[in-house]
């Protein structure tokens, strides 16, 4: 008689505290991080290793992702009710969340995206993409500035226009990793409108000059994004306005190097930025 097998709990699918965090010695956030001191980054570091597991869970965890977003959710509603939390990533949350009176509604929105990840995989307009920014990147922006003691309405929007414009610079960043995943970021009747097809997205893509037009369409309408919300850093005090002005600086970085190479090399400039803004402040 052949012995059933116990079905993997969920939380037993996520990624560990140690992978999630390994992502810090790749990715910007952590890095602006190294302007503030110790308290601010280890905050931001809580709250980014949050916004990681939830993009882990829904991007590169197997078996039923919109499962294990759930499962997070119900976490963070154990962590709110004050109650004990499984993962250490969310261990490690809740004294940021008590120490800054962080809301739950932002981490709310960063685990939605997520969910809608699992079932839309394609964006009519900018105006739809910009909603979906508001769910994935917006709410990191706003966790900032409760970190930094300064989310006011008026700081929340300028804010989120930053964020919009750097989710809209890492889409550029990766188009050919997202097609590969099913996705295409880039506005659909923008890519009626330049001639282009989804097949011109891939590694092997034939798109040309199509392509290198709407490329460069779209990084106009990134660097439009991060102007607006530029002005937030001269409105904050100055560890934290040197830490968004370097945000707002990698994001250009970002969208020079894909004026000039594509999306292929410009997340070297991006790394090279932030590293730069950091030795030199």
């Amino acid at each position: 008689m052949t012995a059933t097998r116990e079905p993997v709990p969920v939380a037993a699918q996520a990624p560990t505290r140690e992978a999630v965090m390994a992502q810090a010695r790749s990715e910007n956030f952590p890095v602006a991080s190294y302007l503030l001191g110790r308290r601010e980054r280890s905050h931001l570091l809580a709250i980014y290793g949050f916004a990681r597991l939830v993009d882990d869970l829904g991007d590169e965890a197997p078996g039923d992702r919109l499962a294990l977003l759930d499962w997070l959710e119900a976490e963070l509603d154990r962590l709110y009710a004050g109650a004990p939390v499984e993962h250490p990533v969310m261990r490690s949350l809740a004294p940021t969340v008590a120490a800054c009176h962080l809301p739950a509604e932002p981490f709310r929105r960063l685990i939605e995206a997520n969910r809608r990840d699992q079932t839309v995989t394609r964006y009519e307009t900018f105006d739809q993409l910009l909603d979906y920014c508001r769910l994935s990147a917006a709410p990191v922006g706003e966790l900032v500035l409760h970190v930094f003691a300064a989310a006011s309405p008026d700081r929340i929007r300028l804010s989120d226009r930053i964020c919009a414009g750097l989710q809209v610079t890492e889409h550029l960043q990766d188009i050919v990793e997202d097609h590969s995943r099913g996705r295409v970021y880039l506005p659909q009747e923008d890519l009626r409108s330049f001639g282009c097809s989804e097949s011109d997205l891939t590694a092997s893509g034939e798109g040309g000059e199509a392509v290198r037009r709407l490329i460069a369409f779209e990084v106009d309408r990134a660097r439009s994004l991060l102007a607006e919300g530029a002005p937030l850093a001269r409105t904050l005090a100055p560890r934290a306005r040197a830490a968004v002005a370097s945000f707002v600086a990698g994001g250009r970085a970002a969208l020079d190097g894909l004026g000039r190479s594509g999306p292929h090399n410009s997340k070297r400039a991006f790394v090279s930025a932030w590293l730069q803004a950091v030795r030199g402040r």
